[in-house]
């Protein structure tokens, strides 16, 4: 795509939404205090062996208490969004009743301080961490906790909702029914692929009621969402077509097709498709509600070919639970540091099928970014060279899609800080903004100061930057 005004540079639709993002687990820190009660994350990353080196989030990046000194570093970065996820238990220690004054208070003033700045709160109500308290009644594999998330959820729309005016219900389902209760990777570290499948159901049904509850809390809340992790999945050869078309039912389809067509895929695998004991009459119906945005999460597309009797080959990965099938790497796509294929081209493909599959939704990039192996220099400064190259390819396919249709609004980077990356701990670094986690300094990273270019300017360079 070219430069037709001569700038050398690729503009944007005028209001295009620039924004960045975090999670409260993730950065907050302050576990434990002003009546916040446990966490699932809280419990699982302090039991052995559960997160890389032994991490937990216990402190984190400390934003809880540093709230003034990263809001300052939103404004030198020019966004215009903030996307952060309120604590349920912050909230409702216990995950009912009575809300815990101290945690409104919190995100109220944070709420406050964006709008102060003239930056747009983006509120995303669940990103994890479920109370404990609520767990231990069986978690999301219980149908009660779909009634409990959309009382928080009126609660906090209750308490914001006259000043927050974009909401996410919950962020990246998938993540939370197959690694928490598939995989047992993450909290709650459940390995059962009947409470995973009862899971996603249970998740859809919360979305839908939280939804509704939103919208009752406050005639004003503005526009109500949900974020879907979303990746093309590709077959290696024509011989794995069948296993691509089952692997996007379960990882695509399983919540974008309840969401939009109020059912489940026809290809979903029984592992996954969620059983007679857990859908009622009417479910559908309720997780239909309508959306005013979807929300997508792209990091990298899959590519899958099945098994032979060869073995695997070089960048090649058994897939976990399906002996059949093989994860590949193909040769001469690039990979970040945590091992994800780093593919442009995989969120263009994304976003001009969920266009086609829901032409007058608008959508939302509200996570997309890299992990690289960042250091500070003998100078000071944190010169990440890949996760430019990674976020221009990233913003170019997104321009892309915009000129062929798509309605998209919005872009955020993940993530704003480097941060608590949930089972890899402190190991991977995902930030615009480098954290010392020893002594929590922040360092804008060089992409720090390229996305503020882009932000303030609503364009990027036509011409990917060069290699430092």
């Amino acid at each position: 795509m070219g430069s037709p005004d001569g700038t050398g540079r690729e503009a944007f639709p005028d209001g295009f939404l620039w924004g960045v993002a975090t999670a409260a687990y993730q950065i907050e820190g302050a576990a434990d205090e002003d009546g916040k009660g446990p966490s699932v994350w809280d419990t699982f990353s302090h039991e052995p062996g559960r997160v890389r080196g032994g991490d937990t989030g216990d402190i984190a990046c400390d934003s809880y208490h540093r709230l003034d000194e990263d809001l300052d570093l939103l404004t030198r970065m020019s966004v215009g969004a903030y996307r952060f996820s309120v604590s349920w238990p912050r909230i409702q220690p216990d995950g009912q009743g009575v809300p815990n004054q101290a945690g409104l208070d919190y995100y109220s003033r944070l709420v406050d301080r964006l709008l102060e700045l003239g930056i747009r709160p983006a509120v995303t109500l669940y990103h994890w961490d479920l109370p404990q308290a609520l767990q231990d009644k069986g978690g999301w594999t219980t149908r009660d906790t779909a009634d409990w998330f959309a009382e928080y959820a009126a609660i906090v729309a209750s308490a914001l909702g006259d000043r927050a005016k974009q909401w996410i219900t919950i962020n990246e389902p998938w993540v939370i029914a197959n690694l928490g209760y598939r995989t047992g990777e993450h909290a709650p570290g459940i390995k059962d692929s009947q409470q995973a499948a009862d899971a996603t159901h249970h998740l859809l049904l919360a979305h839908g009621r939280a939804t509704r509850a939103i919208r009752a809390a406050r005639s004003d809340v503005g526009e109500v969402g949900i974020t879907l992790n979303m990746a093309p999945i590709r077959a290696a050869d024509p011989s794995a077509a069948g296993l691509a078309a089952e692997i996007d039912a379960e990882n695509n389809g399983a919540f974008l097709d309840p969401i939009l067509h109020g059912r489940y895929p026809a290809a979903l695998s029984p592992d996954f498709r969620p059983g007679d004991q857990v859908v009622r009459d009417g479910d559908f119906r309720e997780i239909q509600a309508p959306i005013d945005f979807l929300g997508v999460n792209y990091y990298a597309p899959r590519v899958v070919r099945l098994r032979d009797g060869n073995g695997l080959r070089r960048g090649e990965q058994a897939m976990r639970g399906r002996g059949n099938g093989v994860n590949v790497n193909p040769d001469g796509m690039p990979l970040t540091a945590m091992g994800w294929l780093a593919d442009p081209e995989g969120l263009h493909e994304l976003l001009v099928r969920l266009a086609a599959e829901a032409p007058d939704l608008p959508l939302y990039i509200t996570e997309n970014g890299a992990a690289s192996y960042d250091y500070v220099t003998p100078e000071g400064v944190v010169v990440d060279s890949d996760r430019i190259k990674y976020l221009h390819g990233h913003l170019h396919a997104a321009r892309r899609a915009i000129s062929a249709g798509v309605n998209l609004r919005g872009y955020f980077v993940w993530s704003f800080l480097d941060n608590f990356e949930w089972a890899e701990g402190y190991s991977q670094r995902f930030g615009l903004v480098f954290v010392d986690f020893g002594t929590q300094r922040r360092i804008p990273k060089r992409s720090a100061l390229w996305y503020a270019d882009v932000a303030r300017t609503n364009s990027i360079p036509v011409s990917p930057p060069e290699p430092a």
